[in-house]
């Protein structure tokens, strides 16, 4: 049975940093990328970033420079790393496993990720005040 567990969610203030973990069992890493996403309130789900079992990675542009995805293939922990947080990047932020090939990836508003990514977690809340 495949399981994604997302931890280390906060409430930070503008500028602040946090690292959120996803611990995957049941999965495997492969050549199909595992990634972060998140969701505002009121909002649809929207890509993070990705990496895949080789380390390519993939950002969406709105966390360009600010976020970081890694991996532990070891422990099959997927992490992002993310700094000079803004009041914008409240949302619950999602682990997800099972998509596409990080070369498919395009991050472009209103793509249902849900249908291209099969293994998802429950999510983690992560509160930027100003």
């Amino acid at each position: 049975r495949v399981q994604l567990e997302e931890s280390g969610g906060d409430s930070v203030e503008f500028g602040g940093s946090l690292r959120l973990s996803c611990r995957v069992s049941g999965y495997r890493p492969s050549r199909y990328a595992m990634g972060w996403f998140r969701q505002k309130p009121g909002k649809e789900r929207e890509g993070v970033a990705a990496i895949d079992v080789f380390g390519a990675t993939s950002y969406a542009d709105s966390v360009k420079g600010r976020f970081t995805i890694s991996q532990d293939i070891a422990t099959n922990t997927m992490y992002l790393e993310m700094s000079s947080l803004e009041p914008e990047d409240t949302a619950t932020y999602y682990c997800a496993a099972d998509g596409v090939q990080i070369k498919d990836i395009q991050w472009k508003p209103n793509i249902r990720w849900e249908s291209i990514f099969l293994r998802w977690g429950q999510g983690t809340r992560v509160t930027v005040s100003s």
